[in-house]
């Protein structure tokens, strides 16, 4: 099905210079997000740095920040433990808003029993008020520090039966008693909707709000703002369709069959049909409805049945990664760290050159066939034949960063790391009885006799260490101890297709069911820096609405392989001429069947394994050149848009937007190539691995330089800035207006 794009502003180019300026004195902008409100999972949003709609609100809070100014509010559930760490609680800066948390609060107090101290009986009960806050106001100590206030979802649970039946008198959607995080939604959305509502009643005069709500389970508060008809311009971005991550989690034909779906009962089957009547109704309410690619784009027209307004690709704080001319160092050393854990985990079998070797990686949530980590096994089952016929001495490392049911870490591979670092010990024991003995016999003016100067007291420490790398079993393909590892989808497929880390594979896989962390015995790595010190990042997803982790890879310059189905893969095939030749490869799973795109992937790895050293920086520092076009420095104007966009559909006689609309596809195809990003192929290509040829005399087995292919980084990276072609720069915005830069014309009137 060919991808039809949406008629407003769906590229970088599309968003043209402004005539006049847009006032925001009046405005606020409010971002809500309710996503996994249950209790288990309320850290999501404050603490732990796992998802990527937490990226995108935490990586764009300070840009947004620097627009609104102390207009800008995020919205958000309250835990307590979070919030000791990661909030700073202080007095409301907007009088209106304090005003409005103040009333909230005080209509909150609620009158308890209370047992007397001395007295135990339930006549002697003494009756009195709990003044305890509902919301709480402070700054989120992140870049940018945004302000946010946090709703008491649980305090307010008294009211829950009383709000379900309004929600069913209203909309006629009925949420059961045993969901609990739709429960927790309905809560939450009642919650924001009455603070929304309050404000505008504190306002002495009328204002005029902009509310962003992130998926389904913040939109019951965008859905009682239309029906309760607040001045709100309400946003409504959905980051992944529920249903679609429920179809495709069923292994079903998605995008083949997209148009199809009965989409009601298909709901109805997987028990979610109250979510999806959640989600849906959110996005028909919303002034605008945005999504984070196209292809989530078509999605939501079939599933959600609206068709976004705006597409707003997620972007990153490149700062945060920038490295100037220091990434391939940090990429060396990094990769040292990986290799010392290498050494000891396939101790007593390290039989492979490790300067030789390249280390994969796939990392995400574990879902089996949506993150492709099922035609990622089969290509590297196929990849090591290629690698055993062609008597290659390259071997690969693959590691499968994917969180499952463990319950310890695997003995043996702690036994690897301990005997590693007992080598290490024994070594450095020798070392420095040699370098005493050499030192003294330098002293006396003699050269040293090397049987005297290692005597069999250090014979005998090193065979006793040699003898203790010795191993009866292979190298364990998963690290940890799995509770369900008969029915576990990776090692199943693993036993299959028979990589088990055998001295004749010149494939390996390390199978990591934990998210990295620098305090782990086992690994302890940062998942940047792992990602830093890795060759290739692989995601050959069939369902990635976006794809943060090949963006993350991108801009620590570290190539990847992503696919025609995910939002990152889309987004670069439109912006990049070659996209191959900056380190971005590109699988087709969207137009060959799974047979097909599993022998291009496996071609895309064997090409990359014959790639020189050299070749591999080249790469490296072309790909990290494409950082720029994932900046929220300039993705964020498509957030921009959508917010004139919805200030002028809400405020008609105050705010207006006009934006161009395209005559055809072709014709905005044509202007998005023209006048936005667009990066051509280099100025120079790599040289084939095929013409490549060692220097002579060969000085190192380390490095492959060819001293007859010429390269140059600043030369080269100059011809490329002159030919790349960027979008206008975002100029600076104060809290009175948002810069010059959206839509088409949008801007205050009178």
């Amino acid at each position: 099905m060919p991808l039809a794009r949406s008629l407003s502003v769906t590229s970088l180019s599309g968003l043209e210079d402004w005539d006049e300026e847009f006032d925001l004195e009046d405005a606020v902008l409010l971002k809500l997000r309710g996503r996994s409100l249950t209790k288990a999972s309320l850290s999501v949003w404050l603490v732990l740095a796992l998802g990527g709609i937490y990226t995108v609100i935490q990586t764009k809070a300070r840009l947004t920040a620097e627009e609104w100014g102390e207009n800008y509010f995020l919205v958000g559930p309250y835990v307590e433990s979070n919030v000791r760490t990661q909030v700073e609680l202080i007095e409301p800066t907007n009088p209106v808003l304090k005003r409005t948390i103040d009333k909230m609060n005080a209509s909150g107090c609620k009158v308890l029993p209370h047992l007397h101290r001395k007295h135990n009986t339930a006549a002697e009960i003494n009756l009195y008020v709990t003044l305890k806050d509902k919301v709480y106001f402070g700054r989120w100590l992140i870049e940018g520090s945004p302000y946010v206030v946090l709703i008491d979802v649980a305090f307010s649970a008294w009211s829950l039966d009383t709000w379900k039946s309004e929600l069913w008198e209203l909309c006629d959607i009925g949420v059961p008693w045993f969901d609990r995080e739709a429960n927790d939604a309905v809560l939450f959305g009642f919650l924001t909707a009455w603070l929304l509502g309050e404000y505008a009643a504190q306002s002495e005069e009328p204002p005029h709000i902009v509310a962003h709500f992130h998926e389904w389970l913040a939109g019951l508060g965008l859905i009682l703002c239309r029906h309760r008809q607040l001045p709100v311009a309400t946003i409504f971005t959905t980051h992944a369709t529920l249903l679609g991550r429920y179809l495709c989690a069923g292994n079903v034909d998605f995008y083949n069959k997209l148009a199809d779906f009965n989409v009601d009962k298909e709901a109805g089957d997987r028990q979610i049909y109250h979510r999806y009547c959640l989600e849906r109704s959110a996005a028909h309410c919303a002034h605008v409805f945005t999504t984070v690619s196209q292809i989530t784009a078509v999605e939501a027209e079939y599933l959600l049945m609206r068709k976004p307004d705006i597409i707003t690709p997620n972007g990153l704080n490149v700062k945060k990664f920038s490295a100037v001319h220091e990434f391939q160092n940090l990429h060396a050393q990094s990769k040292h760290r990986i290799q010392e854990f290498v050494r000891g985990h396939f101790y007593g079998h390290l039989d492979f050159n490790l300067d030789k070797c390249l280390f994969l990686f796939i990392a995400g949530r574990y879902e089996f066939s949506n993150k492709g980590a099922d035609i990622f096994l089969e290509a590297l089952a196929r990849l090591n034949y290629l690698l055993r016929v062609n008597h290659s001495d390259v071997t690969v490392i693959a590691f499968f960063i994917m969180p499952a049911r463990t319950n310890n870490f695997n003995v043996e591979t702690l036994k690897g790391q301990a005997v590693r670092k007992q080598l290490w010990d024994t070594a450095q024991t020798v070392k420095e009885r040699f370098g005493k003995k050499l030192y003294e016999s330098l002293l006396v003016g003699q050269l040293p006799d090397v049987q005297k100067i290692i005597d069999k007291e250090d014979f005998t420490i090193m065979k006793r260490a040699i003898f203790a790398t010795q191993r009866q079993c292979q190298p364990p393909v998963c690290t940890h101890n799995m509770l369900e590892d008969s029915s576990d989808p990776i090692l199943n497929c693993v036993r299959r297709i028979g990589l088990f880390n055998s001295a004749a594979d010149r494939v390996k896989i390390i199978f990591h069911p934990e998210f990295l962390s620098s305090t782990s015995p086992l690994l302890p790595m940062d998942y940047e820096e792992f990602v830093r010190g890795c060759h290739l990042g692989v995601f050959p997803s069939y369902y990635e609405p976006w794809g943060y982790t090949p963006a993350e890879c991108t801009v620590m310059g570290i190539p990847s392989i992503s696919t025609n189905l995910s939002g990152f893969g889309c987004f670069m095939e439109e912006h990049i001429a070659d996209p191959s030749a900056y380190g971005i490869y590109i699988l087709d799973r969207r137009y060959q069947g799974v047979d097909e795109s599993c022998n291009q992937l496996t071609s895309f790895l064997f090409q990359f394994c014959k790639q020189s050293r050299r070749q591999r920086i080249i790469q490296r520092n072309r790909t990290e050149r494409l950082s720029e076009l994932l900046d929220w420095k300039y993705l964020g104007r498509y957030y921009i848009s959508a917010r004139h966009m919805a200030l002028a559909k809400a405020f008609p006689d105050t705010y207006m937007y006009e934006p161009t609309e395209p005559t055809s596809v072709s014709h905005v195809i044509y202007e998005f190539k023209t006048s936005g990003f667009s990066y051509p192929r280099p100025a120079s290509v790599p040289p084939s691995p095929a013409l490549s040829r060692h220097s002579s005399p060969h000085h190192s087995e380390v490095e492959d330089n060819d001293e007859e292919e010429r390269y140059d980084e600043d030369v080269e990276a100059e011809k490329d800035r002159k030919n790349i072609r960027q979008p206008y720069a975002l100029p600076h915005t104060s809290s009175a207006t948002i810069g010059s830069f959206c839509g088409s014309a949008a801007a205050r009137k009178g």
